[in-house]
Formats: C-alpha cells, structure tokens, sequence
C-alpha cells in the first residue's frame, strides 16, 4: 500500500491527498468503491460484509441486535470538529453515524434509508440525527474535508445547511469520484458543482489543521465509542453497525420513543 504513505504536510499530489501524523487507517485509495446495492457494513480492513441477505427479508427483519453499550453522555459532548446535526436539540432519540465517504455501504443508506427517517423522524422533533466522520482512506478524508469547508471562504468551516448537501451530492455521485483513477480531477469536478474553484478547492484540501481534526474525530470514534466498521450508528446508549433500511431503523426509533 505504497500509496497509502504519505507525507504529512503535502495534501495535494498522487490523488491529492496527504495523511496526518497517525495515518488513515486505509487498505487501498477507494478506487474499487463496490457496488451497494446490498445492505452491510465496511470494515476497518476495507472488506465489505452483507448484513442483510435479500430486500425481500430487510423488510421482516427483526429489531437490529446492538454490538454494545456506549455513554451516550460522553458520545454527544463536542469534539475536534463542530456537531453537524439535524433535528431538534431535545429530541427523545439521538442518532450518531459514524461513517466513510468512500463506503458504499454508507451511500447505500444515505441514498434509501436517511431522506424517509429524516422526514419521518427527524423533521417531526423525534429524532437528532448527527454525522461524524470516519474515514478509511484519504480520498474519503479529503472528500470529508471538501464538506466541511465553505465553497465560498475555504478557511471557514461550513454550516449544516453547505455541508448536508455536498455530502448527499457526494453520495450519490460516489462511483464517478471514489472509483476514478484520478482522483483529485474527479472531486474537483465534483465540488465544481458545490460552487468550489480551483484555487477554493486547492485551499481546502491543504488545510493541514482540518485534516487533524477529521482524524481527530476517526480516532475518537475509534478509541472511545469502538467503532471499527461504517456505517455505524450510536443510538440511545446502544452501537449499531451496519446498513439498516427504513423499516429496520423505524422499528429501532419506534421503540425508543
């Protein structure tokens, strides 16, 4: 994995990105972004493992088996980066994911399952819903990193409201950047769309101190609430790894409220 060893001050150059002091735990750039059409999880180690064998059975499943408990308290307490957060502060059920922009798992869920919890659960006061960034390579850091900065002013962070979208864009377009082999033509191509330059998006993506703090929020992740896969889910008090379609996720939120 030579490629995986990069320079810590360099973000731009080979697929334009660079590690930071610990490096992403990554097995390949994410060129080989797999198919989602099936539900699961990716691992640490890059594999993929289906959690849910056909869409016929996803809609019987039973209630998602937890991996384990975590301190909700200490889950929901700031970390290196700004909460990006939607729904009501006070609602009864609060919702941690954890996840990779270079998961198809976790577009798998963002482009099926998020728009109907959020209209569901999130618009109606039942449910906060919060990301948190994961990344396994740097293609997804660097992807996590566009997200978080202002198209308009790279040297800010962005709002919900900028940062929701690129990442739903993102998603959705996720074979045409995480597959390309040329990465960094391909998220700029991409973030073009979001009202980024050339010059917004070299800017970005050499913020050596927002790469720190996605990592920082990987490591947390990590160490404290024992994520090792994505898509995961922190949920009252409980981790969940692992896809989950809407009918899954609305018989966990159901019985939480």
């Amino acid at each position: 994995m030579s490629e995986m060893q990069l320079t810590k001050r360099r973000l731009l150059g080979g697929i334009a990105i660079a590690a930071a002091a610990a490096a992403l735990a990554a097995c390949n750039d994410s060129k080989d972004a797999a198919d989602a059409s099936s539900s699961g999880k990716t691992m640490a180690d890059g594999t993929n493992v289906d959690t849910i064998e056909t869409a016929a059975t996803s809609a019987t499943t039973d209630m998602p088996q937890s991996d384990g408990d975590v301190d909700m308290a200490e889950v929901l307490k700031p970390g290196a980066l700004p909460e990006m957060a939607l729904g009501k502060a006070d609602a009864p059920v609060k919702i941690v994911e954890y996840m990779s922009m270079t998961c198809p798992h976790c577009a798998h869920f963002h482009n099926t399952t998020f728009d109907a919890i959020k209209q569901k659960y999130v618009d109606t006061g039942k449910v906060q819903f919060i990301i948190r960034e994961f990344p396994f390579d740097p293609r997804a850091a660097a992807a996590f990193m566009l997200a978080r900065c202002s198209a308009a002013n790279p040297g800010q962070l962005s709002t919900p409201e900028q940062y929701f979208p690129m990442v739903s864009m993102l998603f959705k377009q996720q074979q045409v950047w995480a597959a390309a082999d040329d990465g960094r033509a391909a998220l700029l191509q991409m973030s073009k769309l979001a009202g980024f330059t050339e010059d917004s998006f070299t800017k970005c993506l050499t913020n050596q101190k927002l790469l720190d703090e996605v990592n920082a929020t990987r490591e947390r992740g990590s160490k404290d609430f024992g994520v090792n896969a994505t898509p995961t889910f922190l949920i009252n008090g409980k981790r969940y790894s692992g896809d989950m379609p809407v009918d899954t996720m609305s018989k966990l939120i159901d019985s939480l409220i």
